[in-house]
């Protein structure tokens, strides 16, 4: 079954990559239009949902999530959510096509530091198992923590503009994403403890829901915001690093200590490291995801362009 897990993640981590670039696509075109980056999320989706590049990415969301469900049925989360840092690359090479541009060199070594380590770190660490449900009380330190983060990212964006913005949207979105696959977990944990009465009649259900929906507007203003390259990192780093910290301080959920500690080191280092090209690197301040037709000077490539219809 490994080969199955191995390919059910690629898969997942494709789409999640193609959703977020063709969901910027439209975010960028809404802004061409005339729409400006505009002070609310939320007046933007309607607009948003007319745009077939946005439906077509709600549309690779979904098949993402389905995606990384078999993947998860099939193998475990140490080895599915290292594979899943694939989707850092993968969202480069898709926006290459969509946007007919492609990154420069130091963007490309800045996201294979990121997802090499961030897939280092999550296979030295390799989560055990814990409960199916959270400890009592554990939700009031858990969720409450995710809780004050997301409002203080919030509120740390709303006074920003650019790749800063879309970073600290991205994040927000991202924490919130990692709750909702938390609350799901204690959801389907309790329908296995006491059937479809207890999972319906539990408040986890509701609140999976609600998380998911706040996550999904904080990820539109992160891909309205700025580009790719600011946004995808924080998104798949804080989603997968949220969900180790969720799933120790919800189900007591361990990692690896010990000699794993040195290549859990090596791996926050080339994160880190990931982290400080990127932000150096030319694509994050340029217009690589923005579909212009001009390259800035040592920042992207245009490719051919075809002629529109």
């Amino acid at each position: 079954m490994t080969a199955v897990t191995v390919l059910l993640a690629l898969l997942a981590a494709l789409a999640n990559a193609s959703a977020s670039v063709l969901q910027r696509r439209a975010a960028v075109e809404e802004t061409d239009q005339g729409g400006g980056p505009g002070p609310s999320i939320l007046r933007r989706i309607p607009q948003l949902l007319r745009r077939r590049s946005w439906l077509a990415g709600a549309g690779m969301l979904l098949l993402s999530s389905l995606l990384q469900a078999g993947a998860l049925a099939t193998g475990s989360l140490s080895l599915v959510q290292p594979l899943l840092a694939a989707e850092l690359l993968f969202t480069l090479a898709v926006g290459s096509v969509v946007f007919r541009r492609r990154p420069d060199a130091r963007t490309w070594l800045a996201f294979a530091a990121l997802a090499g380590g961030l897939a280092l770190f999550l296979l030295a660490a390799a989560p055990t198992a814990g409960q199916d449900t959270a400890r009592p009380g554990a939700w009031l330190l858990g969720g409450g923590g995710v809780l004050g983060a997301v409002v203080l990212l919030w509120l740390a964006a709303r006074p920003v503009r650019g790749a800063s913005r879309a970073l600290l949207l991205g994040l927000a979105s991202a924490l919130c994403f990692a709750t909702t696959a938390a609350l799901l977990k204690e959801a389907v944990g309790r329908l296995a403890d006491g059937g479809p009465a207890a999972m319906f009649g539990h408040w986890s259900l509701y609140a999976t829901g609600a998380a998911g929906l706040v996550a999904f507007v904080l990820l539109q203003g992160a891909l309205a915001a700025g580009p790719l390259t600011a946004s995808q990192p924080a998104l798949t780093l804080g989603d997968a690093l949220g969900s180790v910290i969720l799933g120790w301080v919800l189900f007591a959920e361990t990692i690896q200590l010990g000699l794993r500690m040195l290549p859990e080191a090596v791996g926050v280092a080339l994160i880190g490291a990931g982290s400080i090209g990127l932000a150096h690197a030319p694509s994050v301040g340029g217009e690589w995801d923005t579909g212009e037709a001009a390259a800035s000077p040592g920042s992207t490539t245009a490719l051919p362009r075809t002629p529109r219809r």
